[in-house]
């Protein structure tokens, strides 16, 4: 038996429980998937409607009015350290010339 590639390498090794053939179409049948994708989402539905706590308008506005504000502050400090750098590397740059 000779080795031909990577994928025989694969299919020869992977794990592959009640899996009788490589064929995807009688992998997706034998694995039931798509009932599985269906419940899936059912039960991400039921939590996001039933389990999630959804914060108030009122809670919502202040975490929103803090992310402005972080993010413009933020954004202030890069600048001044940005304009620093600059200025520090212009300094290095005219004493090499």
């Amino acid at each position: 038996m000779g080795f031909t590639g990577v994928a025989q390498l694969v299919e020869q090794w992977s794990p592959k429980p009640k899996v009788v053939s490589s064929n995807l179409t009688t992998r997706a049948i034998e694995n039931n998937s798509m009932s599985k994708i269906v419940d899936s989402l059912r039960e991400s539905y039921n939590e996001m409607v039933h389990k999630v706590s959804w914060p108030t308008f009122k809670e919502l506005r202040a975490s929103s009015v803090l992310v402005v504000v972080g993010t413009i502050v933020f954004a202030l400090l890069l600048w001044v350290i940005d304009g620093g750098a600059s200025n520090v590397m212009g300094l290095i740059y005219d004493t090499i010339k």
